[in-house]
């Protein structure tokens, strides 16, 4: 059964990641079908996540993915981001996990590390969230001056701070447990919390306060 029709006759939830993504480049090439093509991207680059962040010039290096099915895969990017982010404009953020799937939509898949935060009113409500700093694929250089300057600036009560692990590795490094222990001591000084520090590693988002 051809993907779309799977999907048509199962819905979306019951095709594989490579099918999904079959269904989004619609055609191969002369030498290799859809499918073929769809696994190719999936096993070069690691996953579905890494496939829709992926650069074109990544992507291209596979046989029949071009600029055409380059957009499609932006514009699916972008539609999951999106969804994301009005998920949690809808209400109160119940607890930190909660920012999960704009995590994942987000940040899931990089090749590079990636630092931001969340800020919430007293009411939970989501003000803004952010990519504030952007690093290598090992490390990032944070300054957290710069965090409690963009807190006060939006009048947060509290901040959820987050980052990725292109590795995929989920532990939080010791630089990772410091950088939580003094921003948590800084906005502490002004009453302000630091609700959580989350970690994304591969298609997972782990609380570095329940990890420690």
């Amino acid at each position: 059964m051809k993907p779309r029709e799977k999907l048509l006759q199962l819905g979306a939830a019951g095709l594989t990641d490579a099918e999904l993504l079959a269904v989004l480049l619609q055609t191969g090439t002369a030498r290799a079908n859809v499918m073929s093509v769809a696994n190719q991207l999936l096993k070069q680059l690691g996953g579905l996540p890494a496939v829709l962040s992926a650069p074109f010039v990544q992507i291209s290096k596979t046989l029949g993915v071009g600029l055409a099915k380059y957009s499609i895969l932006q514009a699916a990017s972008e539609i999951s981001r999106r969804t994301a982010r009005n998920e949690l404009d809808k209400q109160p953020i119940a607890k930190p996990l909660d920012l999960t799937p704009w995590l994942l939509a987000h940040l899931s898949g990089l090749p590079h590390e990636v630092f931001g935060a969340a800020f919430l009113d007293s009411r939970n409500r989501l003000l803004s969230i952010e990519n504030l700093f952007r690093g290598s694929l090992t490390q990032t250089s944070v300054y957290p001056r710069e965090i409690v300057a963009r807190a006060l600036q939006l009048n947060a009560a509290k901040a959820v701070i987050f980052h990725n692990h292109p590795s995929g590795v989920a532990e939080p490094s010791y630089a990772d447990q410091q950088l939580t222990s003094r921003l948590r001591g800084l906005l502490a000084q002004l009453d302000l919390v630091l609700w959580d520090h989350l970690l994304v590693a591969g298609d997972r988002v782990l609380s570095i306060d329940t990890v420690v």
